[in-house]
């Protein structure tokens, strides 16, 4: 009996893994394609099972994943979306850092949404930030060379600081530090968390567009769109670096 059960058990684990690299591909190309309807209906989607009683780890990072995304395309100009998809993100993570205080993933990207989330916030602005800061600390002690939490901590500080300050040159490194750790990082499991890639080329070409090395910008915007073809902010980006 035990040698048929196994199996099963084993085929469950593989179609969990296989759903959790299904979300996140999905999630990046609604965000890729900057489609926030399509996102909007996969928090509604995986809220929906939350509420159904499926509590599981996984579930919560994607739906709080899906949440950052839409936080990201509402931007300054739907600020109230912004806002509401950045503190549901935060939210949708306090239970399993509670449960599980050493999650880097999960520090990390808390640590995202409340940075964001502070821009939006003035009253509570100290103290997200300073949590935020926290979280994303704690997440770069635990995993140093995880390259989402590189990625996520120098996207923070160019955020924070002015560019020309120390702060923002040592953000500026981080980046490039995550850039490459990205480049060599070998392929994820479906079930673990494997975005940013696209992400983080395109800012660092961003960045060195802005400190006038064109051909550098680029080179990495390049490669933003050979992670992501669909990437339409990269796309853009390298249009505005063809003009120079």
């Amino acid at each position: 009996m035990l040698l048929r059960v196994m199996p099963l058990c084993v085929l469950g684990l593989v179609a969990n893994a296989q759903e959790g690299g299904d979300l996140e591909a999905q999630i990046l190309y609604a965000y890729h394609i900057e489609d926030a309807n399509e996102l909007a209906s996969m928090v509604q989607l995986l809220s929906a099972r939350e509420q159904a009683g499926d509590t599981a780890t996984a579930l919560r990072y994607h739906l709080a994943h899906t949440e950052y995304r839409l936080g990201l395309l509402g931007g300054e100009q739907r600020g109230h979306k912004a806002e509401w998809a950045f503190a549901a993100c935060a939210d949708e993570l306090k239970a399993v850092i509670e449960k599980d205080p050493k999650s880097v993933e999960t520090l990390a990207l808390q640590g995202a949404c409340d940075g964001n989330l502070a821009r939006y916030r003035k009253v509570e602005r100290l103290l997200l930030d300073a949590r935020s800061l926290e979280r994303l600390a704690s997440a770069a002690k635990l995993a140093p060379h995880n390259p989402r939490v590189v990625y996520l901590r120098a996207v923070d500080g160019l955020m924070r600081y002015k560019l020309g300050s120390t702060e923002n040159q040592v953000a500026f490194e981080e980046l490039q530090q995550a850039a490459q750790l990205f480049e060599q990082a070998p392929p994820t499991n479906p079930d673990v968390p494997g975005w940013g890639q696209a992400e983080a080329y395109l800012e660092l070409g961003r960045q060195l567009q802005i400190r006038g090395d064109v051909l550098g910008a680029r080179n990495w915007i390049e490669k933003s769109l050979l992670v992501a073809p669909h990437f339409k902010a990269a796309q853009r980006q390298l249009g505005t670096v063809a003009r120079h």
